[in-house]
């Protein structure tokens, strides 16, 4: 299940940012994920689940995932199309020569966090407290 292994990298990334921005918690992630990555929506959101848990950091935090369809373009006559993971033929003038111009995306779109208020916040170094 490479799920797993795609959502531990993900949770990874966003813990380090949002505690690195100072983030008292995590609370959502926005994923963009291709089809052609053949990662399974159900799968990823159950490892999203299974690995939240196990951080009170993360614990409440919820994941938005966006799939995306694979796109092509024909390299015979340019016609762009939409498909499924197999059937890649161009519509238009049924070449094979085609090429993928999306569907292979895996990225974090965006991640919301909470933020201490600047009353609670610690005081920056070379800024005086009060």
């Amino acid at each position: 299940m490479h799920e797993l292994g795609i959502m531990t990298g993900v949770m990874e990334a966003a813990t380090t940012s949002a505690r690195e921005a100072g983030a008292t918690r995590l609370l959502k992630v926005t994923l963009s994920i291709g089809e052609m990555t053949e990662a399974i929506e159900d799968a990823l959101l159950f490892a999203f689940e299974a690995l939240r848990e196990t951080d009170p950091f993360t614990s409440d935090a919820e994941i938005d995932i966006h799939m995306i369809r694979p796109k092509s373009r024909c390299l015979e006559c340019g016609a762009q199309f939409e498909h499924d993971r197999f059937h890649m033929f161009c519509p238009e003038c049924d070449s094979f020569a085609t090429e993928l111009i999306c569907g292979r995306e895996l990225q974090i779109d965006s991640i919301e966090v909470d933020l201490p208020d600047d009353d609670d916040a610690p005081a920056q170094p070379g800024q005086p407290s009060d």
